[in-house]
């Protein structure tokens, strides 16, 4: 397990950095500023949820991941962490902070016993910001570091079981840098492939995630999301890539054919609420808890997906229709978390 490689920034500037990740980006060093106790509530709280200062007018172009498979069993990812704004509700812009400029982040697909080569580039010129893959078995003190403002950094690990997994930046405050957009979900497929293989028609990738009051960590920690999402990632080439967002996958449902049998590899990466995750009109024949096949569960209606809990569903659809994909949770549903399978004859 190799350990990140990378130019680190020692002293008060980076501590304030990391402190500062929520907040204003004015790291002062007045010692009359810094034993001013005496702002008000509603001044800290403008302080603690405006854009960070380097933030206000960025919006950096989505940079692609690069995934090059240098042999059978290793593969090289590079990655950015990037401001960009991100529709996130018909006519509602966040200014998220992201991997490669997508809210959830593009989506990672290895092999069960790859050994991936990983790069994260830090395109932020305000704050640190870092990787945490839940495909990891390693130290995070050593891996999971922050990566300065215009610095990159390396490390290497294998994937060493199946499942389909969260990623996060893991700097501090955590919630703050993941309830701002940066999370995303790696699939790690199984040597032998799952038992149903040679039964599934479609698959698609469905992450749900939450979006709050913008960046504003009182609101992350104690409040309620303003808005549940579904967004699609791209499995191979070709396929569609859409952010977390309100309407996407509802006004451009996704295509399926009656008889088809249809695979979902489903992450809910929060950061704080459950998914009661639900096809209606359909029913799962098989469930791969967090992607695992040793974890099979069979003829569920709804499956409980924990803040970075995954699962792989299987279902049939039978007759032509549009078959609403949702957390059953209807609170969620009414902030947006829905999606459209729509069924037809010929599946188009």
């Amino acid at each position: 397990m190799g350990k990140m490689k990378k130019t680190m920034f020692v002293g008060a500037i980076g501590l304030a950095l990391l402190l500062a990740g929520c907040g204003d980006d004015t790291a002062t060093t007045d010692d009359s500023e810094k034993s001013n106790d005496k702002v008000s509530a509603e001044e800290s709280k403008a302080t603690e949820t405006k854009v960070i200062g380097a933030h206000e007018d960025l919006n950096q172009e989505p940079i692609p991941i690069k995934f090059e498979r240098i042999g059978e069993h290793e593969v090289n990812i590079e990655m950015t962490a990037q401001i960009t704004d991100i529709e996130i509700a018909k006519g509602e812009i966040y200014k998220a902070w992201t991997f490669n400029g997508e809210a959830p982040g593009p989506l990672v697909v290895v092999n069960e016993g790859d050994t991936m080569n990983f790069t994260l580039k830090n395109l932020d010129p305000a704050i640190p910001h870092s990787m945490d893959f839940h495909a990891v078995e390693t130290s995070p003190t050593k891996n999971f570091i922050d990566i300065e403002p215009n610095e990159s950094g390396t490390f290497t690990f294998t994937a060493n079981r199946p499942g389909v997994f969260m990623y996060h930046c893991a700097t501090g405050p955590a919630l703050s840098h993941i309830a701002n957009g940066m999370h995303g979900v790696v699939i790690v497929k199984p040597k032998d492939g799952y038992p149903t293989d040679d039964q599934v028609d479609k698959e698609f990738a469905l992450i749900q995630n939450e979006w709050y009051n913008y960046n504003d960590l009182e609101d992350f920690t104690d409040g309620t999301p303003n808005q549940v999402v579904f967004s699609t990632k791209a499995l191979k080439e070709g396929d569609r890539n859409t952010n977390g967002d309100t309407f996407t996958l509802k006004d451009e449902p996704l295509e399926a054919k009656v008889g088809e049998r249809i695979r979902l590899y489903v992450n809910n990466v929060g950061p704080n609420q459950v998914s009661s995750f639900h096809v209606v009109g359909a029913q799962f024949d098989v469930t791969y808890l967090d992607g695992n096949p040793e974890n099979v569960l069979k003829g569920m209606q709804t499956v409980q997906l924990p803040a970075s809990g995954g699962a792989v569903v299987e279902f049939e659809v039978f007759e032509e229709g549009d078959y609403t994909i949702v957390t059953h949770q209807f609170n969620h549903v009414q902030k947006g978390a829905a999606a459209i399978i729509r069924v037809t004859a010929d599946g188009e």
